[in-house]
């Protein structure tokens, strides 16, 4: 189940609740308020800070990965499959552009990152063999953090900044900030494939 799925459901249960139960220290005479009462608010923030805690250990478990592979001793090129490979346990072998289809029977895949998961790039002009990173943060709605390998030619870079910049915020296009901060161009992505 995706965040998003779940604060759905989330929400949807706590509007199925009568609103003595989740508002019973009220009198009949206060104006009810399902969504801004103290009591939805308890139910809600209880869950979120168990999803943050999931998100920070999944984020824990990609930096420390990363760590090792920052430390490894370089033999020759860096590239940015076996990288992704080591740090997420994902065992797909190939260019990046192949990386979705050999996903489909195998890992879950999907629109929506998720710390820990692979951002699949497709092939392009600029990229002809495709390129995949790792999710190392969720910042907002539309703005996460990766940690990737020959972004930048034969480097690691970590928490690089991605926009999805798609028209129907489905991670489709995304723009990643270059070394001077600025971002470049606009990238085409199948999607995200989960550990």
């Amino acid at each position: 189940m995706t965040a998003r799925t779940f604060t759905a459901a989330l929400i949807a249960f706590s509007l199925m609740l009568p609103a003595t139960a989740v508002h019973a220290e009220r009198s009949p005479d206060e104006q009810v308020q399902p969504v801004k009462k103290k009591g939805k608010f308890r139910l809600f923030g209880g869950m979120k800070r168990q999803e943050e805690a999931v998100t920070d250990e999944a984020r824990a478990e990609v930096k420390a990965a990363v760590a090792e592979q920052v430390a490894a001793p370089k033999k020759g090129r860096i590239w940015c499959v076996p990288f992704a490979r080591a740090v997420t346990g994902i065992e797909i072998k190939g260019n990046a552009a192949t990386w979705w289809k050999q996903a489909a029977d195998r890992y879950a895949r999907g629109q929506e990152p998720q710390v820990g998961a692979v951002m699949n790039f497709r092939a392009s002009r600029a990229m002809p063999m495709g390129h995949v990173a790792v999710v190392s943060k969720i910042v907002s709605e539309r703005e996460i953090l990766v940690d990737q390998a020959n972004w930048e030619r034969n480097r690691i870079t970590e928490d690089t900044l991605v926009v999805d910049v798609s028209a129907k915020n489905d991670w489709s296009e995304v723009r990643v900030a270059n070394s001077g901060g600025t971002l470049g161009r606009t990238n085409p992505v199948y999607g995200f494939i989960y550990r």
